[in-house]
């Protein structure tokens, strides 16, 4: 593969076969020839004495269709690198002719496309030879120049080929536009495909053995198993429903946690949580079908730290009946509520939640806690009936939270709802006949 050099060490190489080409076929035209390979606007031809030119343009790069999904991904969903896919390129060129006498700029373009018809690739050996400073010294090369000669363009597994593009005029004006120079005959190509390869460690895992439990005596695997039903054959989780039919779980509640093919031994929770590192691990014991569980989250003093409010991902670990090995199943979402602290919790030891009118100018300011902790980084959102008011910055996890509302909050019991990342904390009661109001959720804000 080829580094990331390759794109100018392929304008080099074009430069160098148009140089040669001009300079054994073209027919004497009574001056030199300059084959560059720069922008057309810092082309300038006002001198007399300027001889003729031929230019080569990269105007555009794009990724080749054919090499971009031939990979598997880079990296894994933990973001560790399993591969390195090649960057796949198409390189569009303008090769555009300059001359100031008649027919110069013709001719030349003339001989450049006939350079190139005849030449639709670039094979190694060309590449090698254009970009080998030998036998000159390299120390008298431009730095440009002595940097391309390491750009392994040669040793790529594709060869790059050379072909005639299209460009309507309407694309060639809003080019040349673009430019902010004056047109002059041009040709544009497209040069495919240069494959620039990142070196960088990556896993390959090893040959697969077995699909599962290995038998002692004939040490084979143990085959396909087959289950009479349409369930997932391994354990599977499939939902977890907070308690009192909430939609949010909270510190302290059980919630009910479904699945199939629970039964086994040393069942673990894993709780994990973008802010917690490592995930919190608790003992459960699903039924003798294994199709259920009950998880009790802790509401302890010691809970109100390790836990955080937000979207968690809940799965177990367990050694299934019959066999040696533990398995880990699937993760399903649990969205844990920062419950709000209205009144104060002699047992954790959280003041109760005020609300002070005053201030110039007038505004309402609620000062609360909450179950469990809301860390640094995460969004609050405090609503006191319909208007909402975020929380003031914080200089650490264990300061309480400050919410300003304007002056026009009414006063009297208003219904509050705190929102962490997205998850509120629940008001309505859903365990009755009908969804109402929870009456514990409201802050008195004075007059």
């Amino acid at each position: 593969m080829s580094s990331p050099l390759a794109i100018g060490a392929v304008s080099a190489v074009l430069r160098n076969v148009l140089d040669n080409g001009i300079v054994e076929q073209l027919p004497p035209l009574g001056t030199t020839v300059n084959v560059t390979a720069t922008a057309p606007d810092t082309i300038k031809l006002d001198a007399p004495d300027e001889p003729p030119q031929l230019n080569i343009f990269l105007h555009q790069v794009t990724p080749n269709p054919g090499w971009r999904n031939r990979d598997l991904p880079s990296r894994a969903g933990n973001g560790e690198r399993v591969a390195n896919p090649p960057l796949a390129l198409d390189l569009h060129y303008l090769i555009t002719a300059y001359g100031r006498s008649d027919f110069q700029a013709e001719i030349l373009l003339g001989y450049a496309m006939h350079l190139l018809h005849e030449r639709p690739m670039l094979d190694r050996e060309a590449i090698r030879r254009a970009l080998d400073p030998s036998p000159l010294d390299v120390s008298m090369l431009p730095p440009t120049f002595q940097v391309l000669a390491a750009s392994d363009l040669a040793d790529q597994v594709e060869a790059i080929r050379i072909t005639p593009s299209v460009m309507p005029v309407e694309e060639m004006s809003k080019l040349w536009a673009a430019i902010q120079s004056h047109y002059r005959p041009s040709a544009a190509y497209q040069v495919s495909v240069v494959l620039i390869d990142a070196k960088r460690p990556a896993r390959s895992p090893l040959p697969v053995l077995s699909r599962g439990a290995v038998d002692p005596v004939t040490l084979r695997d143990r085959g396909v198993v087959v289950n009479a039903d349409m369930l997932p054959p391994l354990p599977t989780l499939f939902h977890a429903a907070p308690d009192a039919k909430q939609t949010v779980a909270r510190l302290g509640e059980p919630i009910t946690v479904t699945g199939v093919r629970l039964a086994g031994t040393g069942a673990t929770a894993l709780l994990s949580h973008r802010l917690v590192t490592p995930p919190i691990e608790l003992p459960v014991a699903p039924n003798v079908s294994g199709t259920e569980f009950t998880l009790t989250l802790p509401g302890d003093a010691a809970a109100q730290t390790t836990f955080v409010p937000g979207l968690w991902q809940l799965s177990v670990r367990l050694t299934p009946t019959g066999e040696a090995n533990p398995r880990e199943t699937n993760g399903i979402g649990l969205l844990l509520a920062a419950d709000p602290v209205i009144a104060a919790d002699a047992t954790l030891g959280l003041p109760a939640a005020t609300a002070v009118r005053g201030g110039t100018p007038p505004q309402v300011t609620v000062t609360m806690r909450s179950r469990p902790q809301v860390r640094l980084g995460q969004r609050a959102t405090l609503a006191l009936d319909t208007t909402t008011a975020e929380a003031a910055p914080r200089t650490s996890a264990g300061d309480p939270l400050v919410f300003v509302f304007p002056n026009s909050v009414p006063d009297g019991d208003r219904w509050i709802r705190l929102r962490v990342d997205g998850v509120d904390s629940p008001l309505v009661l859903r365990s009755g006949p009908a969804p109402e109001f929870d009456p514990s959720q409201r802050l008195t804000v004075p007059s």
